[in-house]
């Protein structure tokens, strides 16, 4: 019989709830319900992309770690696929092939973060000793790989549990729930709470239920795509609401509701600019609150405008959303081209 993963689960989390090996955490609660809920706010059958450009921002300016997309075309021998005619070797034939590839960094523009994308130091077997642990309690170098100095690797990192591949597989399509910060704050950088984000779904006559993913617009792509590849990191900073993830009551608030997902159009969702007390113990505590605790997956750098303009003009918040990740097995992030239908 195998031992149980952890013998005690962080206080306000729900590992477990939804079974001891369960890899979708609140994702569980997008079922056929919330899809045919999704189904029911088609009602002109228009459709709206919610993805950027996947080369904006531009540069590493919001990340150092991660870098641009390249392009290039495949090759076979000396032979680069791009505009490459068959008849090179076999002169009766008359295609002409174009065949690409690319490396790309699976969180630089509209992502999701997989489960296994924030983890914590924590005491799961209660013996005194803090272990690297993700989700319902998953392990790092068990079910999170480094697998950089192994040789003979395929790849150099590998989620065997919390990759992206799970909720590529359970589909991300539903109920989704628009919250347009940029009418009720503006375009300025202001750190939303509890009392502000209350105020703002009172203001918008927005109603949250149980399984719902929230949608947050705060203007901070739309600026991101007027630099046009040029992000200028002092106007960035001081662009769009932020989720302020030191806000007890937010968190608690994001638990009791039910929402299955929160994606935004901002870097991080959260506020990474808040000064650290001394006794922190997350620089990212929504993320912590959220991907650790909850399973509750972060979507981020979402292009809103479209969408919230539309909703706007005729009184509505609701859409049926459809936002799969790739289904790339180990992955802990992906590119996401969400589609909003009306």
């Amino acid at each position: 019989m195998n031992q149980p993963r952890w013998k005690k689960r962080p206080e306000g989390s729900n590992w477990g709830d939804f079974g001891s090996d369960d890899q979708l955490g609140r994702v569980n609660l997008i079922g056929s319900e919330q899809v045919l809920k999704g189904v029911k706010e088609v009602h002109e059958g228009i459709t709206f992309c919610l993805s950027l450009p996947l080369d904006i921002p531009g540069g590493k300016v919001l990340n150092p770690r991660r870098s641009p997309p390249r392009l290039s075309p495949t090759a076979l021998g000396d032979d680069l696929y791009i505009n490459f005619p068959l008849a090179t070797h076999t002169p009766t034939l008359r295609d002409v092939i174009s065949d690409d590839q690319v490396h790309i960094s699976l969180q630089y523009s509209t992502q999701w973060d997989s489960l296994a994308h924030v983890g914590a130091l924590f005491d799961g077997d209660d013996d005194g000793k803090p272990e690297c642990r993700y989700y319902n309690g998953f392990l790092a170098e068990q079910d999170v790989l480094n697998l950089s100095q192994k040789p003979h690797q395929q790849h150099d990192s590998y989620a065997q549990r919390l990759g992206v591949e799970t909720l590529a597989v359970h589909g991300m399509q539903g109920r989704a729930v628009l919250v347009d910060l940029v009418r009720v704050f503006g375009g300025g950088r202001t750190l939303v709470g509890y009392a502000a984000l209350m105020d703002a779904l009172e203001h918008l006559d927005v109603v949250v239920e149980r399984g719902d993913m929230l949608v947050l617009r705060t203007g901070f792509a739309e600026a991101l795509l007027d630099m046009q590849g040029s992000p200028q990191p002092d106007v960035l900073k001081n662009t769009g609401a932020v989720l302020d993830g030191s806000d007890q009551a937010l968190l608690e608030w994001i638990t009791e509701s039910g929402i299955a997902a929160i994606c935004a159009d901002n870097y991080a969702v959260e506020n990474l600019d808040r000064e650290l007390a001394p006794d922190c113990c997350s620089k990212l505590p929504l993320h912590h609150h959220c991907l650790f605790k909850l399973g509750l997956p972060l979507a981020e750098l979402w292009y809103l405008k479209g969408l919230a303009e539309w909703l706007h003009s005729r009184g509505r918040t609701r859409f049926l959303l459809t936002a799969p990740p790739l289904r790339l097995p180990g992955a802990i992030g992906s590119p996401v081209t969400p589609v909003a239908t009306v």
